[in-house]
């Protein structure tokens, strides 16, 4: 697949996962080997920023980002936007440091961008899969995908997935400095927040595999969090009958 012509962004937040980065970093710069990574570090106390400047000095396609301390998934990734809306980046891509999102699947992603706007990752589309993960973990995810897609009315599968994909623009027009939700439900937020401003929304299939190393930052706060700002921001659409364009697209199609 051919390499994009576009200075490309991959922003990877992370918190303890020493073990997972530089895996996966060179995996990413196998599979996509002009892409520019900004590492954002949470003050990992197990040394990942350490690591993460050692492998910087030895790469200049490679930037940390240093912040005091944990202050979650979806503050992160906007100092990382941030970041990126400084430079010169025509697209920017979400990634998880554990290994869970297959940098070989990143090529299609950035392919999908010709029509499109946002490029979802999809767990839950035909050629999707999971690999390895608990049970009650993909239960937990399908269900808040479909609690989503009938609270918000949209028809996408997998809107809370963090592996996509944004062109320069959709950030540039969002106002960022009203999203300030966390965890998983950061994903929806962006992905909701795309669709209403009328940006083409795509999903294509990759395949989720379980980290090997380190501990999921899953918690029932997280959790309690998406199912609380989905419902209010479900309520608000039904009261003000404007639920946006849905245009997303999936498998080569789009979905009305």
């Amino acid at each position: 697949m051919a390499e994009p012509t576009v200075p490309v962004l991959v922003v990877i937040p992370t918190y303890e996962e020493r073990d997972n980065l530089e895996p996966v970093l060179s995996r990413l710069h196998a599979a996509v080997p002009t892409a520019h990574v900004l590492v954002v570090d949470d003050a990992s106390p197990d040394g990942t920023g350490e690591l993460a400047d050692k492998l910087a000095a030895e790469d200049p396609r490679i930037r940390v980002l240093h912040r005091e301390g944990k202050a979650g998934l979806g503050a992160a990734y906007l100092a990382g936007f941030g970041v990126a809306l400084q430079g010169e980046y025509q697209v920017v891509v979400e990634m998880d440091a554990d290994g869970s999102h297959a940098p070989e699947d990143l090529p299609a992603l950035l392919a999908a961008l010709d029509d499109a706007d946002v490029v979802l990752g999809s767990r839950y589309v035909a050629g999707g899969a999971v690999s390895n993960w608990p049970a009650h973990r993909e239960w937990l995810s399908r269900g808040g995908n479909l609690y989503s897609r009938l609270a918000l009315g949209v028809s996408l599968q997998d809107i809370t997935g963090g592996y996509r994909v944004f062109r320069r623009q959709v950030l540039e027009e969002l106002d960022l400095d009203e999203v300030s939700s966390q965890g998983y439900c950061f994903q929806v937020d962006m992905a909701w927040r795309a669709m209403q401003a009328g940006f083409r929304v795509r999903e294509v299939p990759i395949t989720f595999t379980e980290r090997e190393r380190g501990v999921s930052k899953m918690s029932g706060a997280i959790v309690a969090e998406a199912f609380w700002r989905v419902t209010c921001w479900g309520a608000n659409r039904l009261l003000h009958r404007s639920p946006g364009r849905d245009d997303a697209v999936s498998d080569g199609a789009v979905r009305a």
